[in-house]
C-alpha cells in the first residue's frame, strides 16, 4: 500500500470547531507525519492503538479503576517516560514514541486520553503547571493520572509535592491547575517542544515548520502569527511572513500591544516592497 502524503491541510481539517474536543491520535500522527517531510504508511500505528484498546476493554470486563490505563499502556505495552533523554526531539513525535516506547508527558498523554475516551470515559488534559497531568472519570469518580511516571493515580498530597518539585518550591497547588484545557491546547503543547528544541539549536527553518503546524492547528493564535511572520522574514520566505503579518493585523494581533502593531505594519510593508 502506499501511503498518502500528510499534509497541512488535513491537520486542519482535524483540528477545525473550536478545538475543545478533537481526535487527539489522528491529529498527532498527522503531525508526525509532516515533520518526517515525506510519505509515511500510518495505518501500522492505527492498528498498535486498535490493539490497545481492545486490550483495555478486555481488562475493564473484569473491573473497572483508574489504574487500569497504566496498566494497560506502561505495564502491558512498557510506554515510559523518557528520563535519560528529555529534551530528545523523539520524544514529542507521536510516531517515534509509537516505535521507541518512550516520550514526553504530553505525548504519552495523547495515549492515555484516547485509550480513555475510546471506552467512553470522560477524560481531559489539566492546566497543571510544569508537567502534563490527565484527568479521567470513572464510575462517577475523577482521578488526576501521570501519564510520564507509569500512569500513577495521583492523591492531594503527591499532587501537592508535584507541582512545589516542577516549580521548584515556588508556588503551591491552587484550583486552577485543574481547569481542563482545550484538545487544541494539548496538540499546541506538543508542538511547542518541537519548536522550542529546534529554535535553541538554530534551526530557524524547523522552527518555521513547527509555526505552520501549530497555525494549521490554530490559525487565529496572534502570537503564534506574529512569531511566524517575523521568522518567516528572517527565512525571506517572504509570501509566508506576509500571510502571517496580514492575518495578525486583520485578527486584531496587536489591538492590546501597539508596539507590536507597529512592528507588523512596519514589517509589511517592507516585505511587500521587496516583492515589487
Amino acid at each position: 500500500m502506499i501511503a498518502e502524503p500528510a499534509t497541512l491541510a488535513r491537520l486542519r481539517e482535524l483540528c477545525a470547531g473550536d478545538g475543545k474536543r478533537l481526535d487527539l491520535f489522528e491529529a498527532a500522527l498527522i503531525m508526525g507525519a509532516l515533520r518526517a517531510g515525506k510519505p509515511v504508511e500510518l495505518e501500522p500505528y492505527r492498528l498498535h492503538i486498535r490493539a490497545m484498546q481492545e486490550a483495555l476493554a478486555r481488562a475493564a470486563r473484569h473491573h473497572r479503576a483508574p489504574s487500569m490505563l497504566g496498566e494497560v499502556i506502561a505495564e502491558g505495552y512498557a510506554y515510559r517516560g523518557d528520563n535519560e533523554t528529555y529534551d530528545d526531539l523523539q520524544n514529542a513525535d507521536l510516531l517515534r514514541v509509537i516505535e521507541r516506547r518512550k516520550g514526553l508527558p504530553v505525548a504519552l498523554a495523547i495515549l492515555y486520553l484516547h485509550l480513555a475516551r475510546s471506552q467512553g470515559w470522560p477524560a481531559e488534559g489539566l492546566n497543571f503547571p510544569g508537567h502534563f497531568l490527565i484527568r479521567v472519570e470513572l464510575a462517577g469518580a475523577k482521578h488526576v493520572i501521570d501519564p510520564f511516571h507509569d500512569g500513577a493515580v495521583l492523591d492531594g498530597p503527591e499532587l501537592g509535592a508535584l507541582v512545589r518539585k516542577v516549580t521548584n518550591g515556588q508556588i503551591d497547588i491552587e484550583p486552577d491547575h485543574f481547569d481542563p484545557v482545550p484538545d487544541c491546547d494539548v496538540l499546541l503543547r506538543l508542538e511547542n517542544n518541537i519548536r522550542l528544541r529546534l529554535a535553541k539549536r538554530e534551526d530557524w527553518l524547523g522552527a518555521a515548520l513547527s509555526l505552520d503546524r501549530m497555525l494549521a492547528i490554530a490559525p487565529d493564535r496572534a502570537d503564534l502569527l506574529f512569531e511566524a511572520g517575523q521568522l518567516n522574514a528572517r527565512l525571506d520566505r517572504r509570501r509566508a511572513a506576509i500571510s502571517a503579518f496580514e492575518r495578525f493585523l486583520l485578527l486584531g494581533g496587536g489591538n492590546r500591544d501597539r508596539e507590536l502593531s507597529r512592528m507588523a505594519t512596519d514589517q509589511l510593508q517592507e516585505l511587500r516592497r521587496g516583492l515589487n
